[in-house]
């Protein structure tokens, strides 16, 4: 979460100099309506643009240590154990073959997901 902490502070700082908010500030504007109006929006947006990425360092994470045997209790079904298991009989090769279609499939649609969410949430981008 500290990189995504710093995606925003970055977005806040970036955008505190544009000239809509220099111009809400010389109308008076409070500083938190600043904020939540127009920096909130823009950061939202990088925030939004990171996320889906960090979820899929996270799976494929947890997924690689499941195979090596450091992750969830042994037993615990999980795209790892999976691989692991797949590994371990080569008999069976849609054991491996399964895993890995799954979690190439997953991965992708997590990706595409949260750049559609971007899409969808961004107020820098027009519709004509």
């Amino acid at each position: 979460w500290v990189a995504l902490v710093g995606v925003v502070r970055a977005e806040f700082l970036r955008a505190r100099n544009f000239e809509y908010v220099q111009a809400a500030r010389a109308l008076g504007v409070r500083n938190a309506t600043i904020m939540w109006r127009h920096l909130l929006p823009n950061a939202m947006v990088a925030t939004l643009t990171f996320m889906p990425f960090i979820l899929n360092g996270s799976i494929t994470t947890l997924t690689s240590l499941d195979f090596l045997g450091f992750g969830l209790p042994p037993g615990s079904p999980s795209l790892g154990e999976l691989l692991a298991q797949g590994k371990s009989n080569l008999q069976a090769p849609w054991l491996g073959l399964t895993g890995f279609f799954v979690i190439a499939v997953m991965l992708s649609l997590l990706i595409f997901i949260g750049e559609a969410v971007r899409d969808a949430l961004d107020p820098r981008k027009t519709f004509e």
